[in-house]
C-alpha cells in the first residue's frame, strides 16, 4: 500500500536530475523489509562463536522494541540505541573477529534482498547521474559487498556507515565515529560528497525509521520528497509515518511500484 502527498510529488516530478540527489538508508529500505539486516550477516555465520551469537540475539530482542517505540522520548531513545550499538561492537573485540570471518561472511550474503525494483533504481539514478548517498546505521563493510555482488555499486553511490576496523587481522571496533539509527543528523559526509551535492537543491530521502528523516538538514528538510517504509506495527506506527513522511509504503512495497507513482524515480 501506498500512501502519498500528490501536492508534494507534483513538484518533486518537475526538479530536472541535474537539481536532485538521493539520501537513502540500506536495511529494510533498500532492502525487503523482511530481509535479514547488515548487522545479522555475522550471526549465520558457522565461523563464529556461539555465545556472540546468543548475546547479539539478547541484545537484539531487548532493544529492538525500544527502537521502534514511538511513545519514548527522543533523549532516553538516542542513548539507549548508543548502548546498544556499542555493546554489539564490543562483542566483535570480545570474541577477536576476525578479517576472514568478515570476508567469508560477506560471500554469502545471499540472505540478504533487494526490495522489488531497487536494483533498477540503482542503475536508474547511476544512468542519469543523480548522486546516490547511503548513510546508514548498518554494517558498512557488508552493504558494500552486497552492492557490488549485485553489480549495483556504481560510482554515483557513497556509503557513510559502521564500517569493521581491523588491526592485525582483528576487529578493534569501527572506523570513526558510530552511526546508530537515532544519530544520522550528526553524521558528517567527506569532503568530496559534500562537493558532488553542492549544485544540487533538492533531496529525494528514503528509510525506513521516523529518525531517517534526519538525514537531510532542517533547512532542506521541508522541501525534501521524504519516502518512508513502515513494516512493523503499522496500525499503530502509521499516524506518526504520515506525519513525518509525504510518501509512506507498507506491506514491502517495490520500486517499481513505486516509480508508477513518481515519476521522478524513473524517467
Amino acid at each position: 500500500m501506498i500512501y502519498l502527498n500528490e501536492e508534494k510529488v507534483n513538484i518533486i516530478n518537475k526538479f530536472s536530475d541535474n537539481d536532485v540527489y538521493v539520501l537513502t538508508d540500506f536495511d529494510r529500505t533498500l532492502t525487503l523489509g523482511s530481509s535479514i539486516t547488515s548487522w545479522s550477516v555475522l550471526s549465520r555465520s558457522d565461523k563464529v562463536p556461539k555465545d556472540y551469537v546468543i548475546l547479539r540475539q539478547k541484545y537484539y530482542d531487548y532493544y529492538r522494541p525500544i527502537e521502534i517505540d514511538q511513545s519514548l522520548p527522543y533523549e532516553i531513545k538516542n542513548e539507549l540505541m548508543k548502548e546498544w550499538w556499542m555493546k554489539h561492537i564490543n562483542l566483535f573485540v570480545k570474541y577477536k573477529i576476525s578479517e576472514d570471518i568478515v570476508t567469508e561472511a560477506a560471500r554469502n550474503l545471499r540472505v540478504m534482498s533487494f526490495r522489488s525494483g531497487a536494483k533498477e533504481f540503482l542503475k536508474n539514478m547511476y544512468e542519469r547521474n543523480i548522486p546516490v548517498i547511503i548513510i546508514s546505521a548498518g554494517i558498512g563493510n557488508f552493504i558494500k559487498e552486497f552492492l557490488i555482488m549485485n553489480d549495483s555499486f556504481y560510482n554515483n553511490i557513497h556509503i557513510v556507515s559502521n564500517f569493521i576496523k581491523f588491526e592485525n587481522g582483528y576487529a578493534v571496533g569501527v572506523e570513526d565515529n558510530i552511526t546508530h539509527s537515532l544519530n544520522k543528523n550528526e553524521v558528517s559526509m567527506p569532503d568530496n560528497v559534500k562537493k558532488s551535492l553542492a549544485l544540487r537543491e533538492h533531496v529525494i530521502l528514503l528509510g525506513d525509521g521516523l529518525d531517517d528523516v534526519k538525514m537531510v538538514s532542517e533547512q532542506k528538510r521541508d522541501e525534501a520528497l521524504k519516502i518512508g517504509f513502515l513494516e512493523e506495527n503499522v496500525e499503530v506506527n502509521k499516524p506518526h509515518y504520515l506525519k513525518t513522511f509525504d510518501v509512506v509504503c507498507t506491506d514491502n512495497t517495490g520500486f517499481d511500484e513505486l516509480a508508477m507513482k513518481i515519476r521522478i524515480l524513473k524517467r
